[in-house]
């Protein structure tokens, strides 16, 4: 229904606010203003996800899952339905995470998918809001190599929605204006000091992890700076409005 959306939109806007508005400006990484540069895009960016993208993705993964289910041995399946639904878990987070690894990175090398990653990445100020600044095809993209493992091999979606809402509130953490020593758990679960330097202008910088960076450790991406870096966002034009974000993917290019 449209207006549980709405009300899920809003209590969310509400309630991230309340968590993250007080940790930024207490641990702040840079001095930016709440209503900085692009604060007006990423906000369109998040109604839209809420409102009208992330129950199309949850469609299109239904979807899939039905697909796929013939695709992966019936053997496989049936042995891994055996198991606990805690090594289900384990298993699909670490799969799942090297999957999205190896799709994130490809993101940042190929043009045709770098049309579409790259708008989230134009944010020229992060906090928490900028973590919702993606195109939805992107999304669409990203949460597929996410569930690869629960797609192919059957684990039920709903077994693992605990971990899907603390994997959603860590993504939007480590994209925070916030710099806080997080010692070894650094390492296994990742930290906003990380992923602004993936944010930086180099747009091979690294850090490509999507849960753990363990993964650019053992792929030889990683790289932890003492500082943040001087800048974040593109240095070639994108546009910086919502609409022209959600069109430019499609736009022809000269040459």
């Amino acid at each position: 229904m449209v207006w549980l959306d709405r009300l899920w939109a809003t209590l969310s806007l509400a309630l991230l606010t309340l968590m993250f508005g007080p940790l930024e400006r207490a641990f702040a990484a840079r001095r930016q203003r709440f209503f900085r540069r692009g604060f007006g895009t990423d906000l369109l960016f998040f109604l839209g996800q809420y409102l009208l993208w992330s129950s199309l993705v949850l469609t299109a993964l239904t979807h899939l899952h039905g697909a796929l289910a013939d695709v992966t041995p019936l053997a496989w399946r049936a042995e891994v339905a055996r198991w606990p639904a805690l090594a289900q878990g384990l298993f699909a987070v670490v799969i799942g995470d090297v999957c999205v690894y190896w799709f994130h990175r490809w993101q940042h090398h190929n043009a045709i998918l770098w049309r579409f990653h790259g708008v989230h990445h134009t944010a020229e100020r992060l906090d928490w809001l900028a973590a919702h600044r993606e195109h939805p095809i992107d999304g669409l993209m990203t949460q597929t190599a996410v569930n690869l493992p629960v797609l192919l091999l059957g684990i039920p979606p709903d077994a693992l929605a605990a971990l899907a809402a603390f994997r959603g509130v860590w993504a939007i953490f480590i994209h925070s204006n916030v710099r806080l020593n997080l010692g070894p758990l650094e390492l296994l679960l990742g930290a906003p000091a990380l992923h602004h330097w993936h944010h930086a202008r180099d747009r091979f910088a690294g850090n490509y992890a999507n849960l753990s960076p363990l993964m650019d450790v053992l792929f030889g991406t990683w790289q932890r700076p003492p500082r943040e870096p001087e800048a974040v966002g593109l240095t070639e034009p994108w546009p910086q409005t919502w609409l022209g974000l959600l069109v430019h993917p499609f736009r022809r290019r000269s040459g």
